[in-house]
């Protein structure tokens, strides 16, 4: 085998290996609609970090690993479960054909309630700024149970969300948004100062 060929084979099988890892990885996700602006436009596409939320079953690995205790304060994600602020991809829960981006308000235990516009966390208001408007509108305390999240959309006024269906469960976690990356004068990081300051 020539030289060459075997550059042209290996480039190949470097090819198929990065893309079968940014398969696993990294997905992409077409904003449609409004119902994150100003944050997120309709027709950017963005990069979801799905490695991020990966799950574990801890209990079963400490049966595999023999030093592997497992423990109800063990984190059964592959780096951090979802924090308040962050933007999100997820599976609808009324409809699985669908994603939606959304913003986490509120995290399991939590009772949330959305009163003249303002989100309350365990009857504190939660600031939120990078909202343009926060809208009147209004939602019953729900108290979240484990592996339940609270989600809204920042432009409330017209945000499909959980003060319609009610939380995300962890199982319909698909990623979170880590970058806009089109249009190009739109190329933003997200997700790296989101966290709400005293909110966790």
């Amino acid at each position: 085998m020539s030289r060459v060929a075997k550059d042209i084979i290996e480039a190949l099988v470097l090819a198929v290996v990065v893309f079968m890892l940014l398969q696993t990885t990294v997905r992409n996700f077409k904003v449609d609609g409004s119902s994150m602006d100003p944050t997120l436009e309709s027709g950017q596409y963005l990069l979801v970090n799905r490695l991020v939320y990966l799950r574990f079953d801890l209990e079963r690995l400490s049966k595999i690993v023999p030093f592997w205790q497992a423990s109800d304060r063990s984190s059964r994600y592959a780096v951090h479960a979802p924090n308040r602020g962050e933007i999100i991809v997820f599976q609808f829960p009324r409809d699985p054909t669908k994603d939606f981006v959304k913003r986490v308000v509120g995290l399991p235990g939590e009772l949330i309630e959305v009163r003249d516009g303002r989100v309350l966390v365990d009857g504190n208001v939660l600031e939120e700024p990078y909202l343009a408007a926060k809208g009147n509108s209004n939602s019953a305390p729900r108290q979240l149970e484990k592996g339940e999240y609270y989600v809204l959309g920042d432009n409330r006024a017209r945000s499909n969300d959980s003060r319609s269906w009610g939380p995300v469960p962890e199982a319909n976690l698909r990623g979170k948004v880590w970058m806009v990356y089109w249009p190009v004068p739109g190329i933003q990081f997200l997700n790296i100062l989101d966290r709400i300051p005293g909110f966790g």
